[in-house]
């Protein structure tokens, strides 16, 4: 079973900082990932920084998410 993510911050332009429920912490850029409509409106940093906790991953307000497995495996680990 993939963790899903169970707190985010944002940590500048389009990086989150991400805690998944195996207790997993690091840092994920998704800069190169808005591609598509439903991402376009991300690309505004004051946007992307608008995101919040929910069904187990980061969403946005119009939409817009990641899948937690998406998530985990593109996150940079910090000890």
């Amino acid at each position: 079973m993939v963790p899903y993510v169970e707190e985010a911050r944002w940590a500048g332009e389009f990086v989150l900082w991400l805690r998944f429920s195996d207790g997993a912490v690091g840092e994920v850029d998704l800069r190169e990932e808005l591609e598509g409509e439903i991402f376009e409106p991300l690309k505004d940093p004051a946007y992307f920084s608008s995101f919040r906790v929910a069904l187990d991953t980061v969403t946005w307000p119009n939409g817009a998410d990641f899948s937690p497995e998406f998530l985990y495996e593109r996150m940079r680990v910090r000890a």
